[in-house]
């Protein structure tokens, strides 16, 4: 009788760890749609459907007032094989003093930003030990929380909304020692998710400066070194077919549509897990902020400069640690 090794036991675990974080949204989304048309359509337990719309109405703006974490979520064994995947690894250059507020900035984006949910969502990176006294709030986008119970699922693990509301929230009715992480490149930094890349969507990115300037928070810059080598992408002939559909719908939805692969459930097969190659976290020194409630463009244009020097400062200390050529640079756009 065949029985699988060590290894091969947590190959599989690591591999399923990623498999159900990246389909986790898509799984609860189709399973609660179908169940509730069922009730609705085929059952008489219509009111089971009302009643969840009801705590939904009631529960709105729980993502915009801090969320509604779980420590044991976020302490999950699942999330160490995750980790292990990878693997990821979580630097600090400075320490960060619980007796203020932060706002780290997460640089690339890359595809699905795993190195950013393995590092600050979770505990497998072990932010806690890390970062004494910090708490982190992951941003993401609105629509997360627009489904009942993958919103619960996502504010277990410290997810909260990314607006403007729910940053000015968590700035000043949480006390201190909350760090809010930010992704500022977005979904529009997925095109430029190619391995060795360093390029960033951040010129025209400056609503984290005025947010942390209204507040007197301090910015810290973060990069992951290995995020963007996680894809392989295919780039189409500019300006053939499908080049001017990904931009037209791009356009349309804001979101450019990337033909992105890795690899599959098994090492040397094609598909759409990532690679298992190093994401390394460094977290950088905090920039100061003056408290300036309405902040002139200058203002801002002045302290992202500040911010933009900062990080390229970080990129170029380490990069060489990473396989990246002292003369690569960051390509702000």
């Amino acid at each position: 009788m065949f029985l699988p090794s060590k290894k091969d036991l947590k190959t599989a675990l690591e591999v399923f760890a990623v498999f159900h974080w990246i389909s986790i949204a898509f799984f609860i989304i189709t399973t609660v749609t179908i169940v509730n048309l069922y009730l609705v359509v085929f059952t008489p337990y219509w009111p089971v459907t009302v009643l969840i719309l009801i705590w939904l109405a009631f529960d709105w703006k729980t993502p915009e007032r801090g969320g509604r974490r779980f420590t044991c979520v976020r302490r999950w064994c699942l999330w160490k094989h995750y980790s292990n995947y990878f693997p990821l690894k979580l630097l600090k250059t400075h320490d960060i003093s619980p007796s203020h507020n932060y706002i780290l900035v997460c640089h690339p984006h890359g595809l699905l930003a795993f190195g950013w949910f393995g590092q600050f969502a979770t505990e497998a990176s072990g932010f806690s030990k890390i970062f004494p006294g910090i708490t982190p709030y992951v941003l993401t986008l609105g629509a997360f929380f627009w489904m009942p119970f993958l919103r619960e699922y996502v504010m277990s693990v410290g997810a909260c909304s990314v607006s403007q509301s729910s940053i000015d929230f968590l700035l000043t009715h949480k006390g201190t020692g909350n760090m809010i992480i930010v992704v500022v490149g977005g979904l529009a930094e997925c095109r430029y998710s190619l391995p060795g890349s360093s390029t960033l969507v951040l010129k025209n990115r400056s609503g984290f400066v005025r947010t942390a300037l209204q507040h007197g928070v301090a910015l810290i810059p973060a990069y992951a070194f290995g995020e963007t080598d996680l894809y392989n992408q295919h780039i189409f002939t500019p300006g053939g077919f499908v080049n001017r559909f990904q931009k037209w719908f791009q356009s349309m939805v804001h979101i450019y549509p990337c033909a992105f692969y890795g690899r599959g459930f098994t090492k040397k097969s094609w598909g759409l897990l990532p690679y298992n190659r190093p994401v390394t976290t460094i977290v950088g020194e905090p920039l100061p902020m003056p408290k300036i409630e309405n902040p002139s463009q200058e203002i801002v244009a002045k302290y992202q400069a500040l911010y933009i020097d900062a990080l390229r400062k970080l990129f170029d200390q380490h990069k060489t640690k990473f396989g990246i050529s002292e003369t690569q640079e960051l390509e702000i756009i």
